[in-house]
């Protein structure tokens, strides 16, 4: 019993040893690392176990004592080498801290508080990966050497804009640390380091804006949230991920061990970020999000959106691999049916293909020269083509087009003189000039035997029957009748066609008319030549004088066509309001012809003959059941329709048939004007207006037209003394004009004009006013004196509308001197006229239709240039009838004859008139 006792004791003994040995060995250790580590290696975490069971030779009871007190030693001086590594550590930038257990610091606790900056264009770099990163900027270079040679730490941050110079101001807060591990120098000076990215950091403070940027940093920590919800998270986006993966063969094995492999949720939705196709600014959101349970979110999110990029991506990659498939098979199908059809020698409708039926046509027109080689060579890359490819097609329109165009074509002319005058005079009253120029090309045709066409310009007002008269003319010549409006026209290529060099490519209108007309003789309307525009796709109106020119339009090739084809036998009708804006060289190819308004007896005819028929039989009433008394017509054209043309006239004729039908069927009263009325009595209703007729008197014009639109009283007089009227010529026809003058006392003197005048009219206003100072102060009607102390202010009214031309200077002069003498003008006379500064009085343009606009504005006498008066005889004799006029060569000779007489004479006036 005492020996096992004995036995018991000593093995206590040993124990402790035992652990006095463990312990001192632990020490020595740790003093060696304090020793030998170098600040800027990575320290490296030593444990130092020893089992108690471990056999041990039993050592005497001295000995042990003699190791105790060595071990206390050298515990002492351990302890003292500690503090003083420590201290120097802390001096080297490191954390300083009191815990002896620090003196084992990680990467993390050796990270710098000062950083430079390595600046990224392309995405962020994430924490915890592993990359390269290849550098050519000069600046970057130099950053990753002294970093290299120092700790080897570097920022990563993503810049704002593109600008490879970017300074700190263009770089994001947020960025990610890095070590570099190896470095490689290029030979063009760059260099290709691989770095291990670390941590967050954020930017605190920049203390260097330019390169090499160096910027004072905080590091970030990952905001752990619901460990429950993050793993939840996580699983979710690893098994997306997969199925990524799966159908993408860019994600390598590597890609996909590595993301199985990281046990870290924050680091996972890192990895997943940067290897996704995801905008840089998304993946710098992610950068910047702390909190693990958010980044796995938006890292999920952008999973989904690749997954739909893939499936689509998928779905186009399957329907393109059937369509080839399709086609390939449907290719070795045709080639093996042409086979077939060549041992056969039939096409592929039983009759012959395509190019046969070209060929036959085209050797039909026996054709010769450059139009024959052209089209042989056409056909024979038409034979060779694939009929799958685009340019068969665009080869197959063109052969069409040249197959269907009338080379040879022409149609059979009426040259019945006789018959031709009926046509024209059945369907327009009046047009006398027009008429006359058919009536003579026909009689020459019929002389000459000459299938030359033609080429004329009508000329007038809106609604005077410019268009529809190209209809007659057609039905007169018995050719077809192709018309196209070139208002607005800014393209050449709609005259002269595009170039054939893409799919839909099309002829111009020019040949496309005669396609349609199938002749080489047609009649042809270009309407509005005076609208044309011109841009960057050419100027339509010069396209035009190649079309219209006699010696060039033998020959006249289209930019689609590229052929010579003779458009010579074509008769071109051309129609435009105004010939101002038409360019010269385009007016020396054609005739004028001008049509000027109607006046009032005209439009009557018209009505009668033309417009009531016509409107009768649009609205389903029975000829003669409407009836107009010769009264009403001419009052629809002095009240409610006096413009030069007729299209207003017939929309009051229009209204009134549309009003009878509607009352007669409704029962609608003629005093019922509101709708709720309307409502009440509208089922009272008949069947129709059979045997019913209808007359229309002056008195009758109030209930269907409403009250007149020119009231007679607004007719324009000169009453008062300083205002006169005057004759213009617009596009929409002729006009009167009322020019107004006041004067009142101001010390600068001078000519104020108002009415947004022209710089022609302005021209001409001043040289009327310095015309009739000078002769005012001649023969003393008011002397110098006066014109320096007082302002003369002309006015043409409706202020609205600009004006502008040469031949308003009479009127102004005859205005002026009106106000200075106190005397009124005529009430029933006009003039028009330009002035020079001797006062004579020059030719003007547009006589006919200002003569109609003075006649349907009651004028009675008109003073004009003493040089138109030949233009006198080009004035039908129902327009001058009821009319004066008064050629004069000065305007000394209008004012002796256009005041009123002086009522009052206190002493004789010497105003020399």
């Amino acid at each position: 019993m005492a020996k096992n006792n004995n036995d018991n004791n000593d093995e206590n003994k040993q124990n402790d040893a035992l652990e006095n040995v463990a312990e001192n060995l632990k020490n020595a250790i740790n003093e060696l690392i304090s020793k030998h580590t170098d600040a800027d290696g990575t320290p490296v975490d030593v444990e130092v176990t020893v089992e108690k069971d471990s056999p041990q030779k039993e050592k005497p009871e001295g000995e042990i004592s003699a190791k105790k007190d060595e071990t206390e030693k050298n515990e002492k001086d351990t302890a003292a080498g500690k503090e003083e590594k420590s201290k120097k550590s802390s001096k080297k930038g490191g954390r300083q801290t009191d815990d002896p257990a620090s003196s084992i610091i990680t990467v993390e606790q050796m990270l710098p508080l000062k950083l430079p900056l390595v600046v990224l264009n392309g995405h962020p770099i994430f924490p915890g990966i592993f990359t390269p990163l290849m550098l050519s900027n000069p600046d970057d270079v130099k950053i990753v050497e002294d970093s290299f040679e120092a700790n080897g730490f570097i920022g990563l941050v993503l810049a704002k804009t593109e600008d490879e110079n970017a300074v700190a101001s263009d770089l994001y807060d947020i960025g990610t640390v890095a070590r570099i591990i190896k470095k490689i120098n290029l030979p063009d000076g760059g260099v290709n380091i691989f770095v291990s990215t670390i941590k967050r950091f954020k930017i605190r403070r920049v203390l260097s804006a330019k390169n090499p940027i160096v910027v004072a940093v905080q590091y970030l920590d990952d905001e752990e949230g619901d460990t429950f919800e993050t793993k939840a998270l996580t699983r979710a986006l690893i098994s997306e991920m997969k199925e990524i993966s799966d159908n993408n063969p860019l994600f390598s094995e590597e890609m996909r061990l590595n993301m199985v492999n990281i046990d870290n949720p924050g680091k996972i939705a890192d990895f997943v970020a940067s290897i996704l196709n995801v905008e840089k600014a998304d993946q710098q959101k992610v950068l910047e999000e702390l909190n693990v349970r958010s980044r796995l979110e938006q890292v999920l999110v952008f999973i989904k959106k690749e997954q739909e990029l893939l499936r689509m991506q998928k779905k186009i990659q399957n329907e393109l691999n059937e369509k080839i498939e399709k086609n390939q098979r449907e290719y070795f199908l045709r080639e093996e049916m042409k086979s077939i059809q060549d041992e056969l020698g039939i096409g592929a409708d039983g009759e012959g293909n395509d190019y046969s039926k070209f060929k036959e046509k085209i050797e039909g027109f026996k054709f010769e020269g450059e139009v024959k080689e052209a089209l042989e060579s056409e056909l024979e890359k038409f034979k060779l083509m694939d009929s799958n490819s685009s340019e068969y097609f665009v080869s197959r329109n063109y052969l069409e087009l040249v197959c269907a165009l009338p080379w040879n074509e022409e149609s059979k002319e009426n040259l019945d003189l006789a018959k031709a005058y009926k046509i024209l005079e059945k369907d327009h009253y009046g047009l006398d000039d027009v008429k006359k120029r058919i009536l003579e090309y026909l009689a020459v045709r019929k002389m000459k035997k000459d299938n030359k066409g033609s080429i004329l310009i009508l000329v007038g007002p809106p609604g005077v029957g410019k268009t529809s008269i190209g209809h007659s003319i057609a039905n007169a010549m018995n050719k077809p009748f192709y018309r196209f409006s070139v208002g607005g026209m800014r393209d050449e290529a709609e005259i002269k066609g595009h170039r054939r060099t893409y799919i839909g490519a099309m002829p111009g209108k020019i040949l496309q008319g005669l396609k349609i007309t199938k002749t080489k003789s047609p009649v042809f309307m270009i309407d509005e030549v005076d609208k044309m525009g011109s841009s960057v796709q050419g100027d339509p109106a010069s396209a035009l004088l190649e079309v219209l020119d006699p010696e060039q339009n033998v020959s006249f090739r289209d930019s689609y066509l590229d052929l010579p084809f003779d458009v010579s036998n074509v008769f071109f009708i051309l129609t435009a309001n105004t010939l101002d804006s038409i360019p010269e060289p385009l007016l020396d190819r054609a005739e004028i012809i001008q049509l000027s308004g109607y006046i009032d007896q005209e439009k009557l005819e018209i009505a009668r003959k033309y417009l009531i028929p016509k409107n009768l039989a649009k609205n389903g009433l029975a000829k003669g059941q409407v009836k107009y008394t010769k009264a009403a017509l001419l009052r629809i054209a002095e009240e409610y329709a006096r413009e030069a043309g007729v299209r207003n006239y017939e929309k009051c004729i229009d209204k009134i048939h549309r009003k009878i039908i509607t009352r007669q069927l409704s029962g609608i009263p003629e005093n019922i004007k509101t709708l709720s009325e309307v409502k009440e009595i509208v089922n009272n209703e008949c069947d129709s207006l059979d045997g019913k007729q209808f007359n229309i008197d002056a008195k009758d014009l109030d209930t269907y037209l409403g009250k007149p639109v020119f009231d007679e009283s607004e007719i324009k007089r000169a009453e008062i003394p300083g205002t006169c009227i005057g004759l213009a010529w617009t596009s929409m026809g002729g006009d009167t004009l009322l020019i107004e003058a006041i004067s009142f006392p101001d010390s600068k003197g001078g000519l104020v004009l108002t009415g947004q005048m022209g710089d022609v009219m302005k021209e001409s206003s001043q040289i009327a006013f310095n015309y009739v100072k000078q002769y005012a102060i001649e023969h003393k009607i008011k002397p110098q004196s006066w014109f320096d102390q007082n302002v003369i202010h002309l006015h043409i009214p409706e202020g609205a509308t600009p004006k502008d031309g040469p031949s308003a200077g009479i009127t102004m002069a005859v205005t002026f001197m009106s106000l200075l003498t106190g005397r009124v003008v005529k009430s029933d006379v006009a003039m028009t006229g330009e002035l020079d500064l001797t006062g004579s009085v020059m030719a003007i343009g547009g006589l006919r239709e200002k003569t109609v606009a003075a006649k349907r504005n009651g004028v009675k006498t008109i003073f004009i240039p003493k040089s138109n008066e030949r233009d006198l005889e080009e004035i039908p004799e129902i327009v001058k009838t009821g009319i004066k006029f008064i050629p004069v060569k000065k305007a000394f000779e209008v004012f002796q004859q256009v005041f009123q007489p002086e009522k009052i004479v206190q002493e004789k006036s010497d105003y020399g008139f």
